[in-house]
């Protein structure tokens, strides 16, 4: 069975209908038992010796002519196919509500373009030298093809920072701002006990019953009028954040900006330093002596960031290698309003 090339996509007849579309969901019908294929789709059916030719090119000739990008979408298509999934390209024609960030609509394993079923993935194709806004994240899967043709599936979705964490100051605690951190002497009461802010002042030799806390715990609190710099004239919210934008210039308002919002929907975040992200992320705090494992790693990122996807690759993997999801909040480049979007990426297996 051969295919004839006609302004831009691949024809069909004799019984392709039948032998194609219905029973296997490739390409659309056009008419009678004629269908029209993609150029990956009609590339598979020629990989699988099930067409002859298009305009006479055998399997590596179709290749050298294919349209952009045929090459990583093809290695996507392929191993779908072979996981036993039927899939569609993600275009007017072949589904009904297409979308312009994707290549390819999923369907669940049984069912095809003619079931009418939702798609069970829309998936969208990037080489590892590609690149993908964090706008373009969420509700969508990543199919990164690398330089060896080796494929790794992200899921990526919307995540909710609310929490279950009910604690608010009864007590208004001084502090002093001491290089990046501020330290509250004496006692702070249950500030860390039940809230988690800071960290107590620890060794053998410590004479004083003090927590030290970041700068985003400071301003936090300072803005809720829970703390004071003593006797300092200044406001004690403008004072930290001044101090927070000399240590770590604009990156500062991202990070507070995300921790103010992670407080106040019930979660507690806490410095991430260690696994490489802005904070992790409790739920649901009662006390300190009975913490849970925390949930989330959130890196707090311009709205307009752009990833590299090995950079992707990295932060999941560290993600799922300690057992926590990994969040991107992020500032919508579109939205005037003063939220933020919440994403999260984790590694799927088809």
């Amino acid at each position: 069975m051969d295919g004839q090339l006609r302004d831009g996509e691949i024809r069909v007849g004799e019984d392709a209908r039948q032998r194609f579309y219905d029973s296997r969901g490739y390409g659309r019908p056009v008419g009678g038992n004629e269908i029209a294929l993609s150029w990956v789709e009609a590339g598979h059916l020629l990989f699988r010796g099930d067409l002859d030719t298009v305009d006479g090119m055998d399997f590596r000739e179709f290749t050298t002519e294919a349209e952009t990008e045929f090459g990583t979408k093809f290695l996507v298509y392929a191993d779908l196919r072979d996981r036993g999934f039927y899939l569609s390209p993600d275009r007017e024609g072949w589904v009904d509500e297409p979308r312009d960030d994707t290549d390819f609509v999923v369907y669940p394993r049984g069912k095809g373009p003619t079931d009418a079923a939702e798609p069970e993935y829309r998936v969208r194709v990037l080489g590892e030298r590609g690149a993908v806004g964090v706008s373009q994240l969420g509700d969508v899967v990543l199919a990164v093809v690398d330089e060896e043709g080796d494929l790794t599936y992200f899921e990526t979705g919307h995540y909710d920072p609310t929490g279950e964490t009910e604690y608010t100051p009864e007590t208004t605690v001084d502090a002093t701002l001491l290089d990046d951190r501020l330290v509250v002497w004496g006692s702070a009461g249950d500030l860390h006990r039940l809230g988690f802010y800071g960290q107590p002042l620890t060794g053998r030799a410590a004479d004083y019953d003090a927590i030290h806390l970041s700068l985003v715990e400071g301003a936090y609190l300072a803005a809720t009028g829970a703390l004071t710099l003593g006797h300092a004239s200044d406001d004690a919210f403008e004072a930290i954040v001044e101090r927070g934008r000399a240590v770590e210039g604009e990156r500062f308002d991202r990070r507070l900006r995300v921790y103010r919002d992670l407080r106040d929907a019930g979660s507690v975040p806490k410095t991430g330093f260690k696994f490489g992200a802005d904070f992790r992320v409790y739920a649901d705090v009662e006390s300190v002596e009975d913490l849970g494992h925390s949930e989330a790693l959130v890196r707090a990122l311009p709205g307009g960031y752009t990833f590299d996807p090995r950079d992707l690759a990295l932060d999941v993997r560290l993600a799922g290698g300690v057992r926590k999801k990994m969040v991107f909040a992020f500032e919508p480049t579109t939205d005037q309003t003063d939220t933020l979007d919440w994403v999260y990426a984790s590694r799927l297996t088809p």
